[in-house]
Protein backbone atom coordinates (compact mmCIF):
# COMPACT_ATOMS: atom_id res chain seq x y z
CA UNK A 1 0.00 0.00 0.00
CA UNK A 2 2.88 2.37 0.79
CA UNK A 3 4.47 1.69 -2.60
CA UNK A 4 1.11 2.21 -4.31
CA UNK A 5 0.73 5.53 -2.47
CA UNK A 6 4.20 6.55 -3.63
CA UNK A 7 3.33 5.69 -7.24
CA UNK A 8 -0.02 7.47 -6.98
CA UNK A 9 1.67 10.60 -5.62
CA UNK A 10 4.05 10.53 -8.58
CA UNK A 11 1.64 9.56 -11.37
CA UNK A 12 -1.71 11.17 -10.56
CA UNK A 13 -0.42 14.71 -11.01
CA UNK A 14 -3.23 17.27 -10.58
CA UNK A 15 -5.74 14.44 -10.09
CA UNK A 16 -4.13 13.53 -6.73
CA UNK A 17 -6.42 14.00 -3.74
CA UNK A 18 -7.93 11.87 -0.96
CA UNK A 19 -10.61 10.42 -3.22
CA UNK A 20 -8.31 9.40 -6.08
CA UNK A 21 -5.79 8.01 -3.58
CA UNK A 22 -8.56 5.96 -1.93
CA UNK A 23 -9.56 4.54 -5.33
CA UNK A 24 -5.99 3.50 -6.14
CA UNK A 25 -5.41 1.96 -2.69
CA UNK A 26 -8.72 0.06 -2.83
CA UNK A 27 -7.78 -1.38 -6.24
CA UNK A 28 -4.32 -2.37 -4.94
CA UNK A 29 -5.82 -4.02 -1.83
CA UNK A 30 -8.36 -6.00 -3.91
CA UNK A 31 -6.10 -8.95 -4.91
CA UNK A 32 -5.71 -10.07 -1.29
CA UNK A 33 -9.42 -10.82 -1.13
CA UNK A 34 -8.49 -14.16 -2.67
CA UNK A 35 -7.31 -15.08 0.86
CA UNK A 36 -11.01 -15.58 1.63
CA UNK A 37 -11.53 -17.57 -1.57
CA UNK A 38 -8.86 -19.98 -0.28
CA UNK A 39 -11.16 -20.88 2.61
CA UNK A 40 -13.70 -22.28 0.15
CA UNK A 41 -11.82 -23.63 -2.89
CA UNK A 42 -8.25 -24.77 -3.63
CA UNK A 43 -7.23 -22.16 -6.22
CA UNK A 44 -7.23 -19.36 -3.66
CA UNK A 45 -4.62 -16.95 -2.33
CA UNK A 46 -2.03 -15.63 -4.78
CA UNK A 47 -4.06 -17.25 -7.59
CA UNK A 48 -7.62 -16.04 -8.23
CA UNK A 49 -6.91 -12.28 -8.10
CA UNK A 50 -3.12 -12.42 -8.41
CA UNK A 51 -2.94 -13.28 -12.10
CA UNK A 52 -1.88 -11.05 -14.98
CA UNK A 53 -5.24 -11.32 -16.76
CA UNK A 54 -7.09 -8.94 -14.41
CA UNK A 55 -4.91 -5.88 -15.15
CA UNK A 56 -4.68 -6.87 -18.83
CA UNK A 57 -8.49 -7.04 -19.17
CA UNK A 58 -8.89 -3.81 -17.16
CA UNK A 59 -6.35 -2.00 -19.35
CA UNK A 60 -8.05 -3.29 -22.52
CA UNK A 61 -11.44 -2.11 -21.22
CA UNK A 62 -10.11 1.37 -20.40
CA UNK A 63 -8.41 1.60 -23.79
CA UNK A 64 -11.52 0.45 -25.64
CA UNK A 65 -13.72 2.87 -23.70
CA UNK A 66 -11.47 5.91 -24.13
CA UNK A 67 -9.96 5.28 -27.59
CA UNK A 68 -12.29 2.99 -29.55
CA UNK A 69 -15.80 3.94 -28.44
CA UNK A 70 -17.29 7.04 -29.99
CA UNK A 71 -18.32 8.29 -26.56
CA UNK A 72 -16.34 7.25 -23.49
CA UNK A 73 -18.42 6.26 -20.46
CA UNK A 74 -15.46 6.89 -18.15
CA UNK A 75 -14.66 10.31 -19.59
CA UNK A 76 -18.33 11.36 -19.75
CA UNK A 77 -18.87 10.56 -16.09
CA UNK A 78 -15.55 11.57 -14.49
CA UNK A 79 -13.71 13.54 -17.18
CA UNK A 80 -10.01 13.27 -17.97
CA UNK A 81 -9.34 13.02 -14.22
CA UNK A 82 -11.27 9.73 -14.06
CA UNK A 83 -9.34 8.32 -17.03
CA UNK A 84 -6.03 9.19 -15.37
CA UNK A 85 -7.09 7.64 -12.04
CA UNK A 86 -8.18 4.46 -13.86
CA UNK A 87 -4.84 4.09 -15.68
CA UNK A 88 -2.85 4.77 -12.49
CA UNK A 89 -4.96 2.24 -10.56
CA UNK A 90 -4.21 -0.47 -13.15
CA UNK A 91 -0.49 0.39 -13.15
CA UNK A 92 -0.40 0.23 -9.35
CA UNK A 93 -2.32 -3.09 -9.34
CA UNK A 94 0.35 -4.51 -11.62
CA UNK A 95 3.47 -2.97 -10.05
CA UNK A 96 2.65 -2.41 -6.38
CA UNK A 97 0.77 -5.64 -5.76
CA UNK A 98 1.48 -8.29 -8.38
CA UNK A 99 5.03 -7.06 -8.98
CA UNK A 100 6.03 -7.00 -5.31
CA UNK A 101 4.34 -10.35 -4.59
CA UNK A 102 6.16 -11.87 -7.57
CA UNK A 103 9.48 -10.43 -6.38
CA UNK A 104 9.08 -11.25 -2.69
CA UNK A 105 7.04 -14.47 -2.86
CA UNK A 106 5.18 -16.51 -5.46
CA UNK A 107 2.04 -15.87 -7.52
CA UNK A 108 0.05 -18.00 -9.97
CA UNK A 109 0.77 -15.51 -12.75
CA UNK A 110 -1.17 -17.03 -15.68
CA UNK A 111 -3.99 -18.84 -13.83
CA UNK A 112 -6.50 -20.13 -14.98
CA UNK A 113 -4.95 -20.42 -18.47
CA UNK A 114 -1.84 -22.06 -17.03
CA UNK A 115 -1.65 -23.25 -13.41
CA UNK A 116 1.88 -22.61 -12.13
CA UNK A 117 3.27 -20.44 -9.32
CA UNK A 118 6.20 -18.22 -10.30
CA UNK A 119 8.75 -16.10 -8.45
CA UNK A 120 11.04 -13.38 -9.70
CA UNK A 121 14.28 -14.29 -7.92
CA UNK A 122 17.81 -13.72 -9.06
CA UNK A 123 20.38 -11.03 -9.64
CA UNK A 124 21.92 -8.84 -12.33
CA UNK A 125 25.68 -8.43 -12.21
CA UNK A 126 28.38 -6.87 -14.35
CA UNK A 127 31.31 -9.22 -14.77
CA UNK A 128 34.68 -8.20 -16.14
CA UNK A 129 34.87 -11.63 -17.81
CA UNK A 130 31.28 -12.51 -18.71
CA UNK A 131 29.71 -9.09 -19.25
CA UNK A 132 26.17 -8.57 -17.95
CA UNK A 133 24.92 -11.67 -16.13
CA UNK A 134 21.28 -12.06 -15.08
CA UNK A 135 19.68 -14.99 -13.29
CA UNK A 136 16.04 -13.85 -13.10
CA UNK A 137 14.95 -15.54 -16.34
CA UNK A 138 16.43 -18.77 -17.63
CA UNK A 139 16.49 -19.61 -21.32
CA UNK A 140 15.81 -23.02 -22.83
CA UNK A 141 17.21 -22.23 -26.26
CA UNK A 142 15.39 -19.01 -27.20
CA UNK A 143 12.42 -19.64 -24.88
CA UNK A 144 12.51 -17.61 -21.62
CA UNK A 145 11.18 -19.20 -18.42
CA UNK A 146 10.65 -17.94 -14.88
CA UNK A 147 11.24 -20.16 -11.86
CA UNK A 148 8.17 -22.37 -11.37
CA UNK A 149 7.17 -23.66 -7.93
CA UNK A 150 4.15 -25.91 -8.51
CA UNK A 151 0.42 -25.74 -9.17
CA UNK A 152 -2.46 -24.51 -7.00
CA UNK A 153 -2.91 -28.08 -5.75
CA UNK A 154 0.76 -28.33 -4.73
CA UNK A 155 1.48 -24.90 -3.23
CA UNK A 156 -0.20 -23.62 -0.07
CA UNK A 157 0.16 -19.94 0.76
CA UNK A 158 -0.59 -19.24 4.42
CA UNK A 159 -2.18 -15.94 5.47
CA UNK A 160 -3.71 -14.37 8.53
CA UNK A 161 -7.09 -15.40 7.12
CA UNK A 162 -5.97 -18.99 6.43
CA UNK A 163 -2.96 -19.86 8.65
CA UNK A 164 -2.89 -23.46 7.45
CA UNK A 165 -3.07 -26.69 9.38
CA UNK A 166 -1.14 -27.22 12.60
CA UNK A 167 -1.19 -23.62 13.85
CA UNK A 168 -3.74 -21.36 15.49
CA UNK A 169 -1.64 -18.18 15.25
CA UNK A 170 -2.85 -15.70 12.66
CA UNK A 171 -0.09 -13.44 11.33
CA UNK A 172 -0.80 -10.39 9.18
CA UNK A 173 2.69 -9.29 8.03
CA UNK A 174 3.46 -5.58 7.86
CA UNK A 175 7.26 -5.47 7.52
CA UNK A 176 9.52 -8.51 7.06
CA UNK A 177 12.66 -6.91 5.61
CA UNK A 178 14.62 -3.68 5.77
CA UNK A 179 13.72 -2.66 2.21
CA UNK A 180 10.02 -3.03 3.08
CA UNK A 181 10.47 -0.70 6.06
CA UNK A 182 12.16 1.87 3.80
CA UNK A 183 9.25 1.74 1.33
CA UNK A 184 6.68 1.88 4.15
CA UNK A 185 8.23 4.98 5.77
CA UNK A 186 9.05 6.72 2.47
CA UNK A 187 5.67 6.01 0.88
CA UNK A 188 3.76 7.11 3.97
CA UNK A 189 5.74 10.36 4.30
CA UNK A 190 5.44 11.20 0.58
CA UNK A 191 1.68 10.57 0.54
CA UNK A 192 1.20 12.62 3.73
CA UNK A 193 3.26 15.48 2.28
CA UNK A 194 1.38 15.35 -1.01
CA UNK A 195 -2.01 15.34 0.76
CA UNK A 196 -0.92 18.26 2.94
CA UNK A 197 0.36 20.13 -0.11
CA UNK A 198 -2.82 19.56 -2.13
CA UNK A 199 -4.90 20.65 0.87
CA UNK A 200 -2.82 23.81 1.23
CA UNK A 201 -3.14 24.52 -2.49
CA UNK A 202 -6.93 24.13 -2.31
CA UNK A 203 -7.14 26.67 0.55
CA UNK A 204 -5.00 29.31 -1.18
Amino acid sequence: MAFAGLLAAALLGPAFDRRSLAVVLAVVAFPDLDSFVALIVTPGHRTVFHNVWIPVVAAAAIYADTRVRERSILRTRWGDRGVRVAWVAVACYLAAHLGLDLADGVINLFWPVYDQFYALRGSIELSDQRGIVQTFVEFDGLVPSLQGFGTAEEVQITTGVDPGEGTSERLFPIVRAGWQLVILVTGTLVVAARLWSSGADAQS
